[in-house]
């Protein structure tokens, strides 16, 4: 079993910045896969940026020059340095990480609102 706990999510206005935390702990063998995804009032819930436990990494269309991934491997951790925030980025971001399955975090809410 595997806990991620998010961190880092608010208010801010557009044209700001906002870096998001998540860290893992529990059980694994291997934490393969990190990252998170975020779901909109009304919307699915869509990738954001993912990266493997070697470094690849994946964007969402929409957040690709925006926003960056990075994790640490000893730490389990995983973070979104998120710039150039629109409006559209308001959604609840959730942490997600693949061992043999599937976990995902409870979520924090990120605003962006003038």
């Amino acid at each position: 079993q595997v806990q991620l706990v998010e961190s880092g999510g608010g208010l801010v206005q557009p044209g700001e910045s906002l870096r998001l935390s998540c860290e893992a702990s529990g059980g694994w063998l291997s934490l393969y896969l990190m990252g998170w995804y975020r779901q909109a009032p009304g919307k699915q819930r869509e990738l954001v940026a993912t990266m493997t436990d070697e470094g690849v990494t994946n964007y969402g269309d929409s957040v690709k020059g925006r926003f960056a991934i990075s994790r640490d491997n000893r730490k389990h951790t995983v973070d979104l340095q998120m710039d150039n925030l629109e409006a559209e980025d308001t959604a609840v971001y959730f942490c997600y990480a693949v061992t043999s399955r599937s976990f995902w975090g409870q979520g924090t809410q990120v605003t962006v609102s003038s």
